[in-house]
């Protein structure tokens, strides 16, 4: 079995990173306390890299199944994915072929095929003839715009030659480019600007390939753009994955729309508190079983009229109709609120709803 470790609290929502070739989880550190403030992670290390022992693997598909027994292991039956490089073609492979397993996916300086086969049978044949310290000079030039991480080229120069090889292998056999069609989870695809090894344009395929999918690029950074520019990277991630418990509920009554503008907008300053009403609203009090969404609408919408918070009211008056609320059931809730409300405070609302429903339904609504 794959070599991996856990971290982060035991209710996260599961997230699997994988590393690029020639690397260890440790790729993963600059990452891992923001992902794991939140997300139970699960890291890994590749046949013959970081702990992992040597595995027979022929091709990337092989790899992705190795994943699965680690994380069926750790008790992982889906899970979100992100992962550099051959680690991405590993996401994208179980998005692609073992739908139901992933939940997201993150390509990282990744591509649907890695070049010409030809030149990774040479490198595995030149690795396992002579390790891999005669890779490392090109190698940092490729993984690094700004100066070297020397731990990461430890890992390189560490790793096991027939494990290396195997996976150099399994590269020269991956090509994706007729399956991208059929991932359907959200994807985000991350490109380095300066990565001379998977450069934008192989990002932009995948991104072009893969429906939905959003890509993002880096300035400053080449292959191992979670090392170069780890920063930018989080946010990226951050800003793609759900990130609190809670959050595929807020999605589901509020709208991906009305999210991802919340997100974009979250500051330093405002971040504790959007992971305050998504975890505790969101995730303890509109998943409770105790009422339905449509009672919890209309639960909302009488005490968003009661306390004059408009805005919040129109939000919540689109939220009860994808709840399934009907117009005349919203009216009838904004009747109810005027004897126990006050009537005022129900004109006004009924005036906010108004304008919404038109707007939602395209016509007065009845």
């Amino acid at each position: 079995m794959l070599h991996y470790r856990m971290d982060g609290p035991g209710h996260g929502e599961p997230l699997v990173l994988g590393p690029s070739l020639g690397t260890s989880l440790r790729l993963w550190e600059p990452q891992l306390p923001a992902l794991a403030r939140t997300f139970r992670v699960l890291r890994f290390d590749l046949p013959g890299h970081g702990e992992s022992p040597v595995h027979q693997v022929g091709t990337v598909a092989d790899l992705a199944e190795l994943v699965l027994e680690a994380a069926a292991d750790a008790g992982l039956d889906d899970f979100h994915y992100a992962g550099v490089s051959i680690g991405g073609a590993i996401g994208a492979t179980l998005a692609a072929r073992r739908p139901g397993r992933l939940r997201s996916l993150a390509m990282i300086c990744s591509s649907a095929r890695f070049g010409d086969p030809g030149s990774w049978h040479d490198r595995a044949a030149l690795v396992r003839s002579e390790g891999t310290g005669p890779l490392l000079e090109a190698t940092a030039r490729r993984w690094f715009a700004g100066p070297p991480d020397r731990a990461l080229l430890d890992d390189l120069a560490a790793a096991d030659p027939a494990g290396y090889a195997a996976c150099c292998d399994a590269l020269a056999g991956y090509d994706l480019r007729g399956e991208l069609a059929g991932i359907t989870v959200p994807t985000l695809v991350v490109a380095g600007r300066d990565d001379p090894a998977t450069p934008p344009a192989h990002a932009r395929e995948l991104a072009d390939g893969i429906p939905g999918a959003t890509l993002v690029e880096i300035p400053g950074a080449a292959h191992l753009a979670v090392a170069d520019q780890p920063e930018r990277v989080t946010r990226a991630l951050l800003a793609h994955l759900p990130a609190v418990p809670g959050m595929r509920v807020r999605r589901e009554v509020l709208g991906d729309a009305h999210v991802d503008r919340a997100v974009a907008r979250t500051t330093p300053f405002t971040r504790d508190f959007q992971d305050l009403i998504t975890r505790y609203a969101w995730g303890e009090i509109w998943t409770r079983p105790g009422l339905d969404r449509r009672t919890r609408s209309c639960v909302t919408l009488t005490a968003l009229v009661a306390r004059g918070h408009l805005e919040e009211l129109a939000m919540h008056v689109r939220a009860a109709l994808r709840n399934g609320l009907t117009p005349d059931e919203i009216g009838e809730v904004l009747l109810q609120s005027a004897i126990y409300c006050g009537v005022p405070a129900a004109n006004a609302a009924f005036a906010v709803a108004q304008r919404v429903l038109t707007e939602e339904l395209g016509e007065p609504a009845p």
